[in-house]
C-alpha cells in the first residue's frame, strides 16, 4: 500500500506532465481522485508582474498641480518655521551676538553654559534664574495642568454627549473661554484671587494669592487659570471623537450590566485613544510654552517687583531676546529639544496604547 504523501506526489507529477504534453488543453481528468483539474491562468516565463499599456498615467502627469497647490503653504513653512528654527540654532552658538546689526565675536558653546549657571555672563556673575525658576516652574505647570485639564475635559465631554436638552447651549458656554482674550481672562482671575476677591470671601481667608504671594501659593491661581482656559479646545476635540463611536458598543455594555465607570474606561477611553493622544501631545507642547497666562495674571514673571517667582522658559526667552539674544536662542534650543524628547516618548508609548 502506497503512503498518502507518495500518492500525492504522483498526482502532482501526472498533472504537470499532462499540461506539458498538451499545452493547448485547459483541463485534465485525474482518475485516482476522480477530479477534473482546470488550468485557469498558466504563468508565462519571464513575464513582468505588472504592465500597463495604452493607458495614460493621469496622476503622474498632474503632479505639478499638486505642487502648485502646496507651494504657498510650503513657502510659508520655510519662511516662518524652518528658517527661524535654523537661524535660532545658529545664533545659540554665536558669541556676543548683536540683535541690532547681527554682529558677533565668534562661535562658542558658552551660551548654554551661561543659561545653566556654569559660565559667567558678559557682565560677570552667573545666571541663576533659568535653573532656579524657569525650568522648575515650567515642568511643574506641565505636570499639573496637562493631566488634570485632560481628565476634566474628558469627563465634561462625556457628560455633554449624554445630554439631550440644552446640549448646544452648554457646548457654546464651555467653548467661550477659547475665544476670549487671554490677557482679559488673566485680569479677571487676578481680581478673583485678590486679597479682597471672591475666593477669599468664599473660603473666609485672607490669603495673598497673586501680588505679593510666595512662589508656591501663586502657583495655585496660575494652575487654575491655565486649566480653565485650556479645557474648551479639549472638549471640542473629545466631543467630535465621542460622536464617532458606534452606539452598539454601549448597547452591548448595557446588556452585560456594565457600570458607567467601567463603560468609560473599557469602551470610551480606548476608542477615543487617537483623540486623547492628540490632546496630550498638543497640551504638553502648549504647557511648555506657557507665557500669556503669567503676563495676564501677574503682569510679569514675579509676584512682587523685582522677583522671578513665576519665571518660565518662554518668559526667559522673551526677557532676553533683545538684550542677550544668544542666551535667549540657547534657551529656545533647549526648549525645542525638551519638547522633541517628550513628544517622541509619547509617540513611542502610543504605539501600544492607541487604537485606530
Amino acid at each position: 500500500m502506497e503512503e498518502p504523501i507518495l500518492r500525492e506526489q504522483k498526482s502532482v507529477t501526472a498533472v504537470n506532465d499532462f499540461f506539458e504534453k498538451r499545452p493547448e488543453h485547459e483541463e485534465c481528468f485525474l482518475e485516482e481522485k476522480n477530479t477534473i483539474i482546470r488550468l485557469v491562468a498558466p504563468p508565462k516565463k519571464n513575464a513582468k508582474p505588472y504592465k500597463v499599456t495604452g493607458i495614460e498615467d493621469t496622476a503622474s502627469n498632474n503632479n505639478w498641480k499638486a505642487w502648485l497647490y502646496l507651494g504657498p503653504v510650503l513657502i510659508l513653512l520655510v519662511v516662518f518655521l524652518l528658517y527661524p528654527l535654523i537661524n535660532t540654532i545658529f545664533i545659540s552658538f554665536l558669541d556676543n551676538y548683536s540683535y541690532i546689526d547681527g554682529s558677533f565675536d565668534g562661535v562658542t558653546l558658552d551660551n548654554f553654559g551661561v543659561i545653566f549657571g556654569l559660565t559667567q555672563t558678559y557682565g560677570g556673575g552667573y545666571e541663576t534664574n533659568f535653573v532656579r525658576y524657569a525650568i522648575p516652574n515650567t515642568f511643574i505647570l506641565v505636570a499639573l495642568t496637562v493631566p488634570i485639564s485632560t481628565m476634566i475635559a474628558l469627563l465634561i465631554s462625556v457628560g455633554l454627549n449624554s445630554l439631550k436638552w440644552f446640549k448646544k447651549f452648554l457646548q457654546t458656554v464651555f467653548f467661550l473661554p477659547y475665544v476670549t482674550n487671554a490677557i482679559a481672562i488673566g485680569m479677571v482671575f487676578s481680581v478673583m484671587f485678590d486679597t479682597n476677591g471672591i475666593i477669599n470671601w468664599i473660603f473666609h481667608t485672607d490669603t495673598v494669592w497673586v501680588y505679593g504671594a510666595d512662589r508656591w501659593t501663586a502657583m495655585v491661581p496660575l494652575c487654575f487659570y491655565i486649566i480653565w482656559s485650556s479645557i474648551p479646545f479639549k472638549i471640542l476635540v473629545f466631543l467630535s471623537g465621542l460622536q464617532g463611536i458606534d452606539a452598539q458598543y454601549y448597547n452591548a455594555a448595557k446588556i452585560d450590566g456594565a457600570s458607567h465607570a467601567k463603560t468609560l474606561w473599557r469602551i470610551t477611553v480606548p476608542l477615543m485613544s487617537p483623540q486623547i493622544l492628540y490632546i496630550v501631545v498638543t497640551s504638553f507642547i502648549g504647557a511648555f510654552k506657557e507665557y500669556t497666562s503669567i503676563v495676564g495674571l501677574f503682569n510679569g514673571p514675579g509676584t512682587t517687583n523685582g522677583s522671578y517667582n513665576m519665571y518660565t522658559i518662554v518668559f526667559y526667552i522673551y526677557n532676553n531676546l533683545s538684550s542677550h539674544t544668544s542666551y535667549a536662542a540657547a534657551a529656545a534650543v533647549f526648549l525645542f529639544v525638551v519638547i522633541l524628547v517628550f513628544t517622541g516618548i509619547q509617540l513611542v508609548v502610543s504605539k501600544k496604547r492607541v487604537y485606530y
